[in-house]
């Protein structure tokens, strides 16, 4: 944001206030347009970054804010569109995990397969905001441990397997997968610098963070195309018809954007002769 203002030649408070006006205006638009989401498959993961300072460093901090630290990003996606369905920003906790599975059920236009990771706040998520009316698996991956080399510095754990397991209903085996998912997380770091791991691009306000991904998520869903399907994932899921662009989102923002007032009546002035 620093070397947009820079190269802009504006301050940086009016690029906080677009990227404000941006998440606003993008926010209500997904959460008015994506709704009734025919699909078929339904892949669900959890994205880690931080705001203002990372959870360790957070008591050393000064002036934190109550909610700097580990924030995590809740994302549903369809498999066959790549379409982001629904998303949400927060901490891992069940809380958060049946928020976030309430506004996904809502968004669906009919019953899907759905596959989540181990996270063990996932089955009560999914049976509060489903019930029976889901194929629901968990893909639960096996992790070996980190390498001697790797530690005392950031590196996962190898995989060293997974293990499928039927939650609910009668999940196509072949399908239980969050591979596109994990995938779209990779897109998220690699499209915005707050995702970078060991970065100083952090967010400092969980607010702007959740703006900053509503603007990403509208942009990825309507105005980006997809390199294998050609077309953008709204398209795909028949939410959409139009390949949308940043002018587009531009009057997104205008469209809500307060109309001006009626100016005063206008009052001659006296030339500062008080008589």
């Amino acid at each position: 944001m620093r070397s947009i203002s820079r190269v802009a030649g504006v301050s940086i408070n009016t690029v906080t206030k677009l990227l404000v006006d941006a998440g606003e205006a993008c926010a209500a638009y997904h959460d008015e347009h994506v709704r009734n989401v025919k699909a078929s498959r339904v892949q669900c993961d959890e994205i880690w970054s931080f705001t203002y300072a990372k959870a360790k460093n957070v008591a050393k901090a000064k002036a934190a804010p109550e909610v700097a630290g580990d924030v995590w990003t809740w994302t549903g996606l369809d498999a066959d569109s790549k379409m982001i369905v629904s998303w949400l920003v927060g901490g891992r906790d069940g809380s958060y995990a049946m928020e976030f599975m309430d506004d996904l059920a809502k968004r669906l236009a009919n019953r899907v397969q759905l596959t989540t990771d181990g996270h063990r706040a996932y089955l009560e998520a999914v049976e509060g905001a489903f019930g029976d009316d889901v194929d629901y698996a968990q893909l639960v991956k096996l992790y070996g441990a980190a390498p001697e080399s790797a530690k005392g510095r950031y590196s996962p754990a190898e995989c060293i397997g997974a293990r499928k397991e039927r939650v609910t209903g009668n999940p196509d085996r072949d399908h239980v997968s969050t591979s596109y998912v994990e995938r779209q997380n990779l897109t998220m770091r690699m499209s915005m610098r707050r995702f970078t791991r060991l970065t100083n691009g952090f967010s400092k306000k969980v607010e702007n963070h959740c703006h900053a991904l509503a603007l990403y998520f509208v942009h990825y869903n309507f105005c980006r195309l997809h390199k294998s399907l050609k077309v953008t994932p709204a398209m795909a899921a028949g939410v959409s018809d139009t390949l949308h662009d940043m002018e587009w989102v531009v009057g997104l923002i205008d469209a809500r954007a307060p109309k001006p007032g009626p100016r005063g009546p206008y009052k001659k002035s006296d030339g500062g002769n008080s008589n």
